[in-house]
């Protein structure tokens, strides 16, 4: 048998053990709210090259997180947070620090992401800064100088996905797009032109097709054009009478609408029209620089997807029909 002053002496030390566990057992300070608490949303402003302590920081403030700490740890952990774009992003309060890095990732919660597509034409860009309330007034922009004195901005425009921070201006906004169209070019080699074509009138025969044509037709479409160009035969494209009368997206006109007076109007002008059409992308801009040999005068699309081409009217003239009959069937709705 052990001594009794040992046993009382373990008896002190259990209590003493014990006092020291009972403190422990206290919750520490929490560093996340709980899950499944997520407040009423707020504005989260992040600026261009904005590092993580300081959106930490923001994040905290605004009561999104409770601690900066945790968001700043797990962004050190999570190499996702390096994606995080510039832009006014709308984020839940109340919620952990992993749910807001995937707020900040989502880019529909960003105002400031804008999304410029294939196709789209200066209105459509400003329209959607208006949403975004990317505002301020429009001045000069440098254009490349490869492509001639021009007034107008459109066809330079470059689409791809952009991220502006909080007190943009619109015309920011446009340069960037602009210095975007620079940079990517050099990929091309459309700073040589195409044959007798300059750079700018390979630019807006671009545009036209990237309007007219579906991404395999592309080169055809462009034969047909340079075809036209060559024996001076009007482009009679939609398109243009469209861009004219900002009506994109619809499919017909009527007779009226292709006497319109305007230089856009490619039913009663020969040549190209005076500017682009539209901001288009690469392939686009490849296609006009390279078109597939042919020798067709016609092009059109009897339905989604089902791109004719043909030197002979009377070919084309059968596939109108069956065109406007697709056309009253609904099948281009």
């Amino acid at each position: 048998m052990k001594p009794l002053h040992k046993r009382f002496i373990a008896a002190g030390l259990l209590v003493t053990i014990g006092i020291a566990g009972a403190l422990v057992l206290f919750p520490s300070p929490s560093t996340e709210y709980p899950e499944r608490s997520a407040g009423a949303p707020v504005k989260i402003a992040v600026s261009s090259g904005e590092n993580g302590s300081a959106i930490a920081a923001d994040l905290e403030r605004n009561g999104v997180i409770l601690k900066a700490s945790s968001f700043v740890k797990l962004a050190i952990s999570d190499t996702r947070s390096l994606s995080i774009s510039p832009g006014v992003h709308t984020i839940d309060s109340h919620i952990t620090s992993k749910q807001a890095l995937t707020q900040l990732l989502d880019p529909s919660r960003n105002s400031g992401l804008i999304r410029v597509i294939e196709g789209s034409t200066l209105a459509d860009i400003l329209s959607t800064f208006k949403a975004n309330e990317i505002s301020g007034p429009t001045g000069n922009l440098s254009i490349p100088t490869e492509f001639g004195a021009h007034k107008s901005v459109e066809g330079f425009l470059f689409p791809a996905t952009y991220s502006f921070a909080q007190g943009t201006t619109r015309n920011q906004a446009l340069q960037e797009m602009v210095k975007n169209f620079s940079d990517r070019i050099s990929s091309t080699a459309i700073l040589s032109g195409y044959g007798k074509y300059s750079p700018y009138q390979v630019l807006t025969i671009a545009s036209l097709i990237q309007i007219e044509a579906d991404v395999p037709d592309y080169g055809k479409a462009a034969q047909v054009i340079y075809n036209r160009l060559k024996i001076n035969m009007p482009l009679q494209l939609n398109s243009t009478v469209q861009y004219a009368l900002n009506a994109r997206g619809r499919i017909a006109l009527s007779a009226k609408q292709t006497r319109i007076a305007s230089p856009f109007n490619t039913y009663l002008n020969t040549g190209l029209p005076p500017t682009p059409i539209s901001n288009p992308g690469l392939e686009a801009i490849n296609a006009a620089l390279h078109p597939v040999a042919g020798d067709w005068l016609y092009f059109i699309t009897v339905k989604p997807h089902d791109t004719r081409f043909t030197k002979s009217f009377e070919e084309f003239e059968s596939w109108v029909t069956l065109y406007n009959n697709n056309l009253a069937n609904g099948l281009f709705k």
